[in-house]
């Protein structure tokens, strides 16, 4: 059994490697590898000479993520150790002990082109030559990282075959140590089909009114989102431009409910003024995620004012007493469409007597009205709310509230009160995230809330989910989104509370998907078996809603770098590969996905803090991780729980008793640091 992170053992099995006999914490968390592990010392090097082999050298420490990511994705494999211990002789250094062997070979790896950091892999000559260098490795090649296996296949055909270059190669770079001119560059990955998206979505963009094509206009925000994360990771300030100008052309329109909050289906014209009134759970929980991630990214108060109104709206009318979201509101009342939406002047004079005129010019109210009726075209003296010009919302605050009022006295649509766990699992991501942004406690604590109606009344004993509540019964099979969505707000919600008891849900649903739901060829179906099916579905293109192939990428992604386990990333690059093809053909039409793939190639962060969450240092440590958009880091608060979920974290301490930052990179952990102004530093390289 592998030793558990953190721990110790000096108990010799037939298991056991030379390391056993060591005092550091993190060689002796490598003992039990099948990996025939050495320390650094003349036995290593001259077992090397003797049996005419190179040095595998791994040099990290015993709180390092990526450090223990790759020695449960890598060192504890026994296909990977194979081929290590047939081509090399495999040494093991802890740069806490031996700062001088880490700093000699991190100024090597330095010279060769690859970024500092932890874990660092090089291989040395039995001389102590180096000749190659990395950081993280995965067991397999994947988003142009080449694989461990295929690293040491190769090399061990080159150490037999072509001797001679090898050597060459240790020699220079051996020269070149005692210089200090090489500095180290980091290659851009291949994206060439995100960057194909992105241009494919930039030629569609309305430079007049915002948005994407022609009538009838939908908002489609994972394609908000995948600029907004592509503007900031690629540096783009333009794909930032297009998601601002959508954002504020619909906030402004008549699609956006100016006196209730939320977002009616879409626009059936190319202006964002005529929409088709239905409401959708599923939409405001994504326009929600787009406008708070808008703000953060763009630091228009806008548009957290527009993510706070939806967020206010599903709390205040789609709400169930016992806190699932309901599914929707039609359209209609009293028989016409948007009757409970429309205006005339005489009722907003009624109403909001001399205030009225000010109003109206704010908000577009024509005396004649701007509603036509869609089969004659002609006005019907009716006004679909929305704003023009520069105006502020806030200045017109009291005379909205007196019309919400008043329109409350009318006959609502019907509303769909089912509750459904996919939308849900959107709703609740959404709720966290706002929160969290907004630093709007309310917001969570519905989140939660709704996690825990989910988790206790759509779900089977197995662990399984179910798909729809409606007034205390639960039925039908969940479905892909079900827990693709489950997961992704779970997830969110960790991230939100760090209770750690979501990132177990999460990981729980994730496991019954990927046991239940994966193809072979590395997607997922959308059902879990096809009995009543002629055939067995599975989405790759996003609708209205991103597909749930696209989610689970994103998630298995997140979950990968929230706990160290490489695994996930692995089934995530699969996914990607399932669809490339697709991509290749049609790349704007899967832009939740193509948004994971801009993730996984993209340099990341993996954060853990350590420390009191109650002190003012929890305070200032959060205030820091939050006080930019920061789309590629994920966060963990050190705990018991978190351990267990994720255990790279064990053997983080707090620093001098005072909340700690741990900072990993792109695979290479920093040094950590209980200091904002360092913290802040780390975070923004």
């Amino acid at each position: 059994m592998p030793l558990a992170r953190g721990e110790e053992s000096a108990v010799v099995t037939e298991k056991s490697n030379a390391l056993i006999h060591e005092s550091s914490p993190y060689l002796l968390q490598h003992a039990h590898n099948p990996v025939n592990w050495l320390p650094w010392g003349e036995e290593a090097f001259a077992l090397a000479r003797m049996q005419d082999k190179p040095i595998f050298l791994s040099i990290g420490y015993s709180t390092c993520h990526w450090c223990h990511v790759m020695e449960h994705e890598s060192f504890e494999d026994p296909q990977v150790a194979e081929v290590l211990n047939r081509y090399f002789i495999a040494i093991k250094v802890d740069r806490e002990e031996r700062p001088d062997i880490d700093a000699v070979y991190m100024h090597a790896a330095q010279l060769m082109n690859v970024s500092g950091g932890w874990p660092l892999n090089l291989l040395l000559t039995p001389d102590k030559k180096p000749f190659y260098a990395a950081t993280y490795l995965p067991k397999e090649g994947r988003f142009g990282r080449m694989g461990l296996i295929e690293l040491a296949q190769r090399v061990g055909v080159m150490w037999k075959q072509d001797r001679q270059r090898i050597e060459a190669s240790a020699n220079s770079i051996s020269s070149a140590l005692t210089d200090s001119i090489a500095v180290a560059k980091t290659g851009a990955m291949d994206m060439a089909l995100v960057d194909a998206a992105y241009r494919d979505t930039a030629q569609r963009f309305d430079k007049v009114s915002g948005g994407f094509g022609g009538a009838p206009l939908f908002p489609s925000p994972q394609r908000l989102l995948f600029l907004l994360r592509y503007g900031i990771l690629k540096d783009q300030p333009q794909a930032l431009t297009m998601v601002k100008e959508s954002l504020t052309a619909m906030q402004r329109g008549g699609i956006h409910d100016q006196l209730g909050g939320g977002f009616h289906r879409y626009s059936t014209d190319a202006h964002w003024l005529l929409p088709h009134f239905e409401k959708m759970l599923s939409d405001q929980a994504m326009l929600m995620m787009a406008y708070a991630e808008g703000w953060k990214a763009t630091g228009d108060a806008s548009f957290a004012a527009t993510a706070r109104d939806t967020a206010e709206y599903l709390l205040r009318d789609m709400r169930d007493k016992q806190d699932g979201f309901y599914t929707a509101e039609d359209a209609d009342s009293e028989g016409e469409e948007g009757r409970f939406y429309l205006w005339s002047a005489d009722e907003i004079r009624h109403a909001l007597g001399r205030r009225a005129d000010a109003f109206m010019q704010a908000y577009g109210v024509e005396a004649d009205g701007n509603f036509s009726d869609e089969a004659s075209h002609e006005k019907t003296g009716a006004n679909i709310l929305h704003r023009t010009g520069e105006m502020d919302p806030a200045a017109f605050a009291a005379e909205r509230e007196k019309l919400l009022a008043s329109r409350a006295k009318r006959v609502r649509p019907f509303r769909d009160d089912k509750v459904l766990a996919d939308w849900n699992g959107l709703t609740i991501a959404a709720l966290a995230i706002t929160g969290r942004i907004l630093d709007e406690p309310r917001y969570i604590e519905a989140a939660t809330k709704a996690a825990d109606f989910i988790l206790h009344n759509l779900r089977r004993d197995d662990g399984s989910l179910l798909h729809r509540w409606r007034r205390g019964e639960a039925g039908i099979a969940g479905q892909l989104d079900d827990y693709t969505d489950m997961v992704w707000g779970l997830t969110e919600l960790y991230e939100a509370t760090f209770d750690a008891r979501w990132l177990k849900q999460a990981l729980a649903l994730n496991h019954i998907m990927l046991s239940r739901f994966k193809a072979e060829g590395g997607g997922f179906y959308q059902v879990e078996r096809s009995d009543d099916l002629i055939a067995r579905p599975m989405q790759g293109f996003d609708g209205a809603l991103p597909s749930g192939n696209a989610v689970a990428m994103h998630n298995l992604l997140r979950l990968s770098r929230l706990t160290g386990d490489a695994a996930l990333a692995k089934q995530a690059a699969a996914v990607a590969g399932h669809f490339s093809d697709m991509a290749e053909q049609a790349p704007s039409g899967l832009l939740h996905l193509l948004s994971a793939e801009l993730l996984a190639e993209s340099p990341g962060k993996e954060v853990v803090l350590v420390g009191d969450r109650s002190s003012a240092g929890a305070g200032a440590m959060l205030a820091v991780l939050h006080e930019r958009y920061r789309p590629n880091t994920v966060v963990l608060w050190h705990d018991a729980q978190t351990e267990e979920l994720a255990p790279f974290t064990r053997g983080q301490k707090a620093v001098q008793g005072k909340v700690t930052v741990y900072v990993c990179e792109n695979y290479r952990c920093k040094l950590p640091s209980n200091a904002p102004a360092v913290v802040r530093e780390l975070l923004d390289q």
